[in-house]
């Protein structure tokens, strides 16, 4: 087959020079199609990125396309602030109903803006207000977004030096394992908090990921995560869970700290909440932490209609039965587990590791560049997968929840491939 080099001229010489993964990705890119892309020549990809974690349901999924199109038919409100609107009403009953009561969670929703950052915020700007202080505590190779308050969070010296001003009021702590169990969990963070002598001012919160994606698909262990939990409760810290690639089912349960067994004060939600792959946020937190002035944070597209009918759809469909979609990720999580164990064991000289939860998983490398080198030659080979980590060392595995057995064998195929074919 013969593949005809793609015309990018136009992104060279009219787009910033600040794109990234078309880079990756040298193609452009026409239709998708639940686990498949296709350029416009026609070629097939298969993704196993999913939008970085935003098309868990995969690409114009035909359940919430029709939802859309139907809505959209019948002239529905695209546009609404925060205006009440049917969709709007609609979603908030069926994310009570389905998400929300079955798992005895007590929040308030808040809609902040289109993006994940915007929802983190909104937190650290809620949890500063409830609590008078200013100190959040954030852990090694988080990352919880590009704008200031939410990259001042972040542990990514590359990011964070995007800034281009002191990012302060954040103290950083060992995230699991990243001290390789030289020192007992907490005991460095429980001794700053007990020491008036400490220098560490008494935190607002504590933000969290359970499952770190961009630092490198660092997953905390259940126990730790519920001695956090425990830790912030006894000092009097809210505790901020950052779900916005991990939630929606990402790793098995709707939200990625069911497994731990907490009840976080504050919890972020965006990506894949829309099923679609369109804009949308959630900051959930506590009734009683409900102290907004009317209007003290708002957004101009903090109501996107269409993404509130299709997040209803994606529901309905998929969160009805919560345990058949646990189940589908879990399943499609121990085959791609198992082909990674047969990947560093047959490259056991190169692979320094491999580890996640539910449909999240990362294949790190003792050589920094070789993932880097994989990833390139998947997508030769038809395969999308991105890189992670702070030196990119980890290929990053993020296929759709909704992809078949079939489809994620192929993909494991390739890649198990692309790892034999590079040095």
């Amino acid at each position: 087959m013969t593949i005809s080099q793609p015309d990018l001229s136009t992104f060279e010489s009219l787009e910033s020079a600040v794109r990234s993964y078309c880079r990756a990705w040298p193609t452009v890119f026409d239709r998708a199609r639940g686990s498949r892309m296709y350029d416009e020549n026609g070629r097939a990809y298969l993704d196993f990125f999913a939008g970085a974690g935003s098309l868990n349901y995969g690409h114009n999924n035909p359940v919430l396309k029709r939802a859309l199109a139907d809505y959209l038919e019948r002239d529905g409100v695209t546009h609404g602030l925060d205006m009440a609107t049917v969709a709007k009403r609609t979603f908030l009953r069926t994310f009570q109903e389905l998400v929300l009561h079955p798992r005895g969670l007590p929040y308030k929703v808040m809609f902040p803006g289109p993006t994940g950052a915007n929802a983190v915020e909104a937190a650290l700007k809620l949890a500063r207000k409830v609590t008078g202080r200013a100190t959040v505590v954030s852990f090694t190779n988080a990352f919880h977004g590009m704008s200031l308050g939410a990259l001042a969070v972040t542990g990514n010296a590359f990011k964070r030096a995007g800034a281009g001003v002191p990012l302060t009021h954040v103290t950083t702590m060992p995230f699991d394992h990243y001290l390789g169990g030289a020192a007992e969990d907490f005991s460095w963070f429980e001794r700053l908090l007990d020491d008036p002598g400490s220098g560490l001012d008494r935190p607002a919160a504590v933000i969290v990921e359970t499952v770190q994606g961009e630092g490198g698909v660092n997953v905390a262990r259940p126990a730790w995560l519920s001695t956090l939990a425990e830790l912030c409760l006894r000092h009097g810290v809210l505790l901020i869970v950052d779900d916005i690639q991990m939630g929606c089912g990402r790793t098995g349960a709707f939200f990625s700290f069911e497994d731990a067994g907490i009840v976080p004060d504050i919890v972020t939600v965006s990506k894949s909440i829309s099923g679609y792959g369109l804009p949308m946020s959630l900051c959930l937190f506590r009734s009683e932490l409900d102290v907004w002035e009317p209007g003290e944070h708002n957004g101009t597209f903090r109501g996107n209609n269409p993404a509130f009918v299709t997040a209803t759809a994606a529901l309905r469909t998929y969160w009805t039965d919560a345990t058949a979609m646990e189940k589908q990720t879990r399943a499609g999580g121990r085959l791609v587990e198992e082909a990674l164990a047969a990947i560093a064991a047959e490259h056991h000289t190169e692979v320094k590791g491999y580890r996640g939860r539910g449909l999240v998983w990362g294949l790190e490398f003792h050589d920094r560049g070789r993932a880097a080198r994989v990833s390139r030659r998947a997508f030769e080979l038809g395969l999308l997968v991105e890189t992670s980590g702070v030196h990119g060392e980890v290929v990053k595995l993020l296929p759709a929840l909704t992809i078949t057995a079939d489809e994620t064998r192929e993909g494991l195929r390739i890649l198990s491939r692309a790892v034999s074919e590079t040095r």
